[in-house]
């Protein structure tokens, strides 16, 4: 398993980064089959003292990418944190799947961000982003995102939105073709929306 530290705007030690290297092996017993681990250092002057320090951890593997990020007053601190929410994360995914017996996530591929936000234009008063025109300077703000859409079935969207650690997960079901999303209710309750498209 590769781990790769980086640091933006801050400097990394050999300490820390052993440091890292030798925290990041225990999850090997909660994830096998990880690869590449990334964990980004960022550090961010006009934030809060307890946010100015922000880690992102990412597991790149055979299955979904699992990712957890986390902010505190120092790197270590905020790694810590960091880490234990992926620890969090794989076990709430582990125990899900352990209730759902037998139904596993299929090997998937990692899907990469597309980040499809417009350039800036000078000259043109109206522009179109995302499918809205804006006049001038307006206050509208649009971040679009293309991911490529694999079908899973529901058990295998619950998995991936436990592993990316979000509360809803969008995904194209399997059986139906439908368009449809997943949701966090409370504890460990789950909903599900799906689409059906009038033709």
């Amino acid at each position: 398993m590769d781990v790769i530290v980086t640091g933006r705007r801050c400097t990394i030690t050999d300490e820390f980064r052993d440091k890292v290297t030798e925290r990041i092996q225990g999850i090997e017993r909660f994830r096998d089959r990880v690869q590449r681990v990334e964990v980004q250092v960022s550090t961010h002057a006009h934030k809060q003292p307890d946010q100015a320090t922000r880690v992102e951890i990412t597991l790149i593997g055979k299955g979904p990418v699992v990712r957890s990020e986390a902010a505190a007053d120092d790197k270590a601190m905020a790694f810590d944190h960091a880490l234990d929410k992926m620890k969090a994360q794989l076990r709430r995914a582990a125990d899900r799947r352990k209730v759902h017996r037998g139904l596993r996530v299929a090997d998937t591929i990692g899907m990469p961000v597309a980040d499809a936000t417009p350039a800036a234009q000078e000259a043109p008063p109206v522009r179109r982003i995302a499918g809205l025109e804006v006049t001038g300077d307006g206050p509208l703000v649009v971040r679009e995102k293309i991911f490529p859409a694999t079908p899973l079935t529901l058990a295998q969207a619950l998995d991936e939105m436990e592993l990316v650690g979000h509360d809803f997960f969008l995904y194209v079901d399997t059986e139906t073709g439908a368009p449809s999303v997943v949701y966090r209710r409370k504890a460990y309750d789950y909903g599900v929306i799906h689409l059906d498209i009038a033709t």
